[in-house]
């Protein structure tokens, strides 16, 4: 049997998560040398060397990726047990770890705040970030639940809709075209609009929607944040296609207009989502009901209540 530590794990796995000593040192607040001292020890208990130096820089070696895919696995099981006995204290105690897509970070930060008034000594971790680092995220097993768009295809999840997402079209609020009703698709041929980065799900759903009406989709100018495009969309710098629930106070304040385009908006889901087999939390699986159950009234859209 090897005889390998807890300690050498985590300072291994620190190690091939930066591909650097001194990255991990600072991680985990140890020195340079304590870190070195560790992963030549777990190389000795295994007989074979888990990192190879080409240069300045460390690089795994076959016996190193293994290591890494067996370290993650005793890292689940050990969150897994935690959780278990975080659940035998029942559901006031505990934690949370959430990840949420940046469009819909707006709804999803009111229902954790409503959610943790009730929950007060669950301590809670919310990620707010993009659709490439949410897909990462669910693969090494990270967030307890993730809420996004279309779930990765090619992933083991477990998704659930809990509500829907529309996506509309957004001009500046003195375009022309704003007073006009039921405008063919076909008149946006020529339009430049502005767009997330290639991976977005909002990206690829007006992509895909472009294509099955034979349009094409002008992608002129390209962000890495919501709110950069709506503000190039406000400045006149092109048109926008995004999730009505990102841009509620724009259309409040009258900053932004809805265009009224024909077969608009494209009508896509809200998902809750976690790995395929995960066992949640006693925290974890209430605020999954109370999404499911409650999202619909954080929704604040001109016209509504709420």
């Amino acid at each position: 049997m090897l005889n390998i530590t807890l300690r050498q794990l985590q300072v291994f796995s620190a190690v091939a998560r930066h591909m650097s000593y001194t990255a991990a040192a600072g991680e985990l607040h140890l020195s340079q040398p304590g870190v070195s001292m560790q992963v030549r020890q777990l190389e000795e208990v295994i007989g074979l060397p888990l990192f190879e130096q080409l240069g300045k820089k460390i690089y795994l070696t076959d016996a190193g990726r293994h290591m890494a895919e067996y370290a993650r696995s005793m890292e689940d099981l050990l969150l897994e047990a935690e959780g278990v006995f975080e659940a035998l204290k029942g559901i006031e105690r505990g934690r949370l770890s959430l990840a949420v897509a940046t469009t819909a970070s707006h709804f999803a930060t009111r229902m954790l705040a409503a959610w943790s008034k009730a929950h007060q000594d669950i301590a809670i971790s919310l990620d707010v970030t993009n659709r490439q680092l949410l897909r990462q995220r669910l693969e090494k097993n990270e967030p307890d639940l993730v809420i996004m768009g279309k779930p990765p295809a090619d992933l083991k999840v477990e998704a659930e809709a809990f509500m829907r997402n529309p996506l509309v079209m957004i001009a500046p609020a003195d375009h022309p075209l704003v007073a006009q009703r039921q405008i063919p698709l076909a008149r946006f041929a020529d339009e430049p609009f502005v767009v997330r980065e290639t991976g977005s799900g909002t990206r690829d759903a007006a992509q895909r929607f472009f294509d099955a009406h034979g349009v094409p989709f002008n992608a002129a100018i390209v962000m890495t944040r919501n709110d950069a495009i709506k503000q190039a969309v406000e400045a006149g710098l092109g048109l926008g296609v995004v999730s009505m629930h990102t841009v509620e106070l724009e259309l409040e304040t009258g900053r932004l207009r809805v265009l009224d385009v024909a077969d608009f908006p494209i009508i896509r889901n809200w998902y809750i989502v976690k790995r395929r087999g995960k066992r949640l939390s006693p925290a974890a699986e209430a605020f999954r009901r109370f999404v499911v159950d409650e999202a619909e009234r954080f929704i604040r859209l001109p016209g509504r209540e709420g």
